[in-house]
């Protein structure tokens, strides 16, 4: 039988094995070298207090990711817009997708701003005339004068929102995020994650949203950034991929934990083995395959294939930029903005981007608007404090205990909780969270074409093609990979094509 191995058990390993079990003959055997499935989309249980790791939407324009999703975990019938109380606790089928509203805002200047912004009267109130004045002439100007040449995020900014709108929401909060000025960050960033929303696709959305209501989960004629409603499993991402991981070991496929992989071994332009490390075990053990899937982060792939990588390739992987995050899990009693312990009085943001300058904190998370049952307990609130950093820098390096004091100390500053609220707390590290498009991304094409010309390999998911993809892009790049094996296709662009097209392929 022939053998795929498959490095990383997250979305896009797990996907591929998935897929090759129903599509093929072929065996996968994926290494993962945490003890952990789900990679970032994993849910930790921290006291039966469950934490999403950045938030994951379970939402695609593609039918296929759709229709996946949903044969592994069925919708839950008769839903209402939101849960309601009697909802929380009484459904015991936990196997099951919840459909849920999507609510996010900008938290600035201690107040709350709708995302995306909205020309409404409380965003004229809390930026005031003067400012939503200066907004658009800047817009104004940004459009009867375009830029000639996008060179960096900051010029697509500028260029699609305008200097004074760019100033206010955009600058601050991404530095923040990538710990870099916009300035020296590729504009591709931009292009892939904002996409085609515009100032006038969010107004005419929000018009949208007010003349009609929409109680399914299909907006493919909508922005990503505009959706409205999205599927989340009861117990949070890593449901998903705990059972995905489950049916492919009854399917006859293999996962084999705490396996650190530090090998792939060459012979002309084929993977013939890959070596990996147990956890514990200090002898390495050798696996031989016929195909090659890897998500691990792609400076690590080409440390792993040893001296036989031209000089110039390594010396470009080396110079990939990653950006490292932070969790900082608070359970409190109540939040000081909603005044209340019950969830039905809580506030109703999923997340809230924290755009205040005198924070390091990035992002809220609020798990109770996610799933209640990602809350062990009905009269308490639970959060996700998430901070951008590099690893090895200042926050990094912080104790456990000295980090999750200074997060407090930062929520109770900017008035979202009293810090005498707090009951209990955890943190969690995720290296090598978000792939940066600086450093020596501008020359990535040259991995990209070496890697390539290896015939058996193929880079899926956000590490393994060093590309911000989103859950459902890591999935498709899985997918398109399996049916070209199937289909015995040699080229590779259509894999690295999702995420860059305007619709992806199957919608077209």
């Amino acid at each position: 039988m022939k053998k795929a191995i498959i490095v990383g058990a997250g979305p896009a390993g797990l996907t591929a094995a998935y897929e090759l079990l129903i599509k093929s003959d072929i065996k996968p055997i994926v290494l993962e070298q945490s003890g952990d499935i789900g990679g970032i989309s994993k849910t930790v249980n921290y006291k039966g207090n469950r934490i999403d790791i950045g938030g994951h939407r379970f939402y695609s324009k593609s039918q296929t990711v759709m229709d996946w999703w949903t044969n592994i975990m069925p919708v839950e019938e008769n839903q209402g817009e939101m849960p309601e109380k009697s909802y929380k606790r009484s459904n015991k089928d936990d196997q099951k997708m919840m459909v849920r509203n999507r609510v996010s805002r900008i938290y600035y200047l201690r107040k709350f701003f709708d995302y995306p912004i909205q020309l409404s009267k409380k965003t004229l109130s809390n930026l005031g005339l003067v400012k939503v004045f200066k907004i658009g002439i800047s817009y104004s100007k940004s459009q009867l004068t375009p830029k000639k040449e996008i060179n960096s995020l900051e010029d697509f900014f500028i260029s699609r929102f305008g200097n004074e709108l760019y100033q206010t929401f955009f600058k601050d909060y991404t530095e923040k995020v990538w710990g870099v000025p916009c300035s020296e960050i590729s504009a591709e960033w931009g292009a892939q994650r904002i996409k085609e929303l515009s100032v006038w696709k969010a107004i005419l959305h929000n018009f949208k949203i007010k003349s009609k209501k929409d109680n399914s989960v299909s907006q493919k004629d909508v922005e990503t950034s505009l959706i409205e409603r999205f599927l989340y499993p009861k117990l949070g991402p890593g449901q998903m991929w705990e059972t995905v991981a489950k049916i492919i070991e009854q399917k006859g496929g293999e996962i084999i934990m705490n396996a650190k992989v530090i090998g792939l071994h060459k012979n002309g332009n084929q993977i013939k083995s890959v070596s990996y490390q147990k956890s514990g075990d200090p002898n390495p053990h050798i696996i031989e395959g016929e195909y090659f899937f890897s998500t691990m982060p792609v400076q690590e792939l080409i440390r792993s294939m040893g001296k036989e990588v031209p000089a110039q390739i390594v010396k470009i992987s080396e110079g990939l930029k990653y950006r490292d995050f932070i969790t900082v899990g608070l359970l409190v009693n109540k939040l000081e903005l909603s005044n209340s312990k019950s969830q039905d009085e809580l506030i109703p943001d999923n997340w809230i981007y924290i755009q205040e300058k005198d924070v390091y904190l990035g992002r809220l998370q609020i798990f109770n608007n996610w799933s209640p049952y990602m809350v062990a307990s009905d009269d308490k609130v639970w959060l996700g404090l998430e901070y951008f950093c590099n690893e090895g820098d200042h926050l990094w390096n912080m104790d456990d205990a000295d980090f999750i004091r200074m997060a407090i100390d930062e929520l109770d500053k900017i008035g979202i909780i009293k810090k005498e609220e707090v009951v209990d707390s955890t943190i969690i590290r995720m290296p090598k969270a978000y792939p940066s498009y600086f450093g020596s991304y501008s020359e990535f094409d040259q991995i990209k074409k070496y890697t390539m010309e290896i015939d058996n390999l193929f880079l899926i998911g956000r590490n393994g093609m060093h590309k911000y993809n989103n859950q459902d892009h890591s999935m498709l790049t899985a997918i398109r990979s399996v049916d070209n094996i199937v289909s015995d296709i040699s080229s590779k662009e259509n894999i690295w094509n999702v995420n860059t097209e305007q619709e992806y392929h199957e919608e077209k």
